[in-house]
């Protein structure tokens, strides 16, 4: 009634060079990422927060949202942008977006 199991033979374990190519892709497509997401990414960071650090009173920035201003008071977290004559907003200071050349308002 009840058959003995046989053992099968175990298969051959596989060379450096055939791990190699099972891995190649898998490497491959990790360089790939690197190079055309993460690398990318890390330098838009570091020139945007040079960006911030190198803000000064003065200069006229665009924020996340689309305000267009001029810096009145820079704080540690908070900017106050002048938005119009006498018109002052705060807004978070990771908020700012880009720094415009000097006079760039007067020309909207």
């Amino acid at each position: 009634m009840i058959s003995l199991a046989h053992a099968q033979t175990a298969a051959p374990a596989a060379s450096g060079m055939e791990m190699v190519q099972q891995f190649l892709p898998l490497i491959i497509i990790f360089i790939l990422f690197w190079f055309m997401l993460i690398r990318p990414q890390m330098k838009r960071a570091k020139e945007q927060k040079r960006m911030l650090s190198e803000i000064q009173k003065g200069d006229e920035v665009i924020t996340a949202s689309g305000q267009v201003g001029k810096v009145a008071k820079i704080g540690e977290q908070y900017v106050s942008l002048e938005i119009a004559d006498g018109v002052i907003t705060h807004v978070q200071k990771q908020s700012i977006q880009t720094l415009l050349p000097k006079g760039t308002i007067k020309g909207l």
